[in-house]
């Protein structure tokens, strides 16, 4: 290359913008996917598979960290403040990112304006599982009891503002038993418990409570979906133990701070898509009774952004609290 077209080059690309020339190497060091939870939860199983393949296919360190908190608004929070460089992450849900906003009074973000929304991971179904030694075996138990106790009924929950958690209080309001929230840091943690006795109810999704409800340590009463569940035949839906219109589901995804470079959004859409479709990790999704769903970055934002509305509507009418 001679001087002169050497200095033409440099010249060339000492007018490019800053951030243009940053894009072009990325990812050039580690990248953090931040988890809203604790760990053996859905969130943290799917971050899991999410960060040992995209460090594969990118050629960098994808590093999970578990930060639980506030109802996911803690990690949330502090990705939305993190630089747009696309090394900070976060597991983007139905909890953080759909139901957070409207039920904590003073969220330090905005579902929409503050995020940059890469792709959708996967969704989930939601069960009522019981301890087998639980006294309710049963929905119609389940009210029965409820009924007759003016304290109400404890059911464990794996977050404030989570999916499950708005679902056992939809179903207090169907049946009018008070249903009173114990809240865990994630869905391990409350599993935990569950399985030793210590609170009897849980509203949960499936990928966490599958093993335990294949091993027999759980039994599953009710899934809230519109039909039985393929991977739980047996078990009769709300809707057909006389609670229509009772769905619910939890969905997952990864969004990053506001302001990324299109490329690196493009890029990381991309190589989720291409991971969700791998055989090794529909297998793994199968057994986990997870879905993958095939989303741009523009369908998740629209996405995300009805999900704050239904989810919105549902916290009002609930009248549930992160108190």
């Amino acid at each position: 290359m001679t001087v002169m077209k050497r200095r033409t080059l440099l010249a060339a690309s000492a007018l490019l913008p800053l951030p243009a020339l940053a894009q072009g190497a990325w990812p050039a060091r580690p990248i953090r996917l931040v988890v809203p939870f604790a760990p053996g939860g859905t969130t943290d199983i799917v971050a899991r598979i999410l960060a040992a393949n995209l460090q594969e296919r990118l050629g960098q360190p994808v590093v999970s960290e578990n930060r639980p908190g506030a109802g996911a608004t803690l990690a949330s929070a502090q990705v939305a403040q993190a630089a747009p460089d696309g090394y900070t992450l976060v597991i983007s849900n139905s909890a953080s990112h759909g139901i957070s906003p409207t039920l904590f009074r003073n969220v330090r973000y905005d579902s929409m304006a503050d995020f940059t929304h890469i792709a959708l991971a996967a969704t989930t179904s939601t069960a009522v599982v019981v301890n087998p030694r639980y006294e309710a075996q049963s929905i119609a138990d389940l009210i029965r009891i409820g009924r007759a106790r003016p304290d109400g009924l404890d059911f464990a929950i794996s977050g404030h503002g989570t999916t499950t958690h708005l679902l056992g209080m939809r179903i207090g309001l169907a049946t009018g038993i008070r249903m009173n929230p114990i809240l865990y840091r994630g869905a391990g943690p409350a599993l935990i418990d569950v399985i030793a006795g210590t609170v009897g109810l849980f509203v949960d999704g499936l990928p966490s409570s599958i093993p335990h409800l294949r091993d027999g340590t759980l039994k599953a009463i009710a899934v809230a979906d519109a039909q039985r569940n393929r991977h739980l035949p047996n078990v009769p839906t709300l809707g057909e133990q006389g609670l229509p219109n009772m769905t619910s589901y939890s969905w997952f995804g990864v969004s990053g701070p506001k302001g990324m470079a299109p490329a690196v959004v493009e890029r990381l859409n991309t190589e989720i898509r291409a991971i969700l479709q791998l055989p090794a990790v529909r297998q793994r999704y199968n057994e986990l009774t997870a879905d993958a769903p095939d989303m741009s970055p523009a369908q998740y934002a629209a996405f995300i952004e009805e999900e704050v509305r239904v989810w919105g509507e549902v916290v009002r009418a609930t009248g549930a609290t992160a108190d």
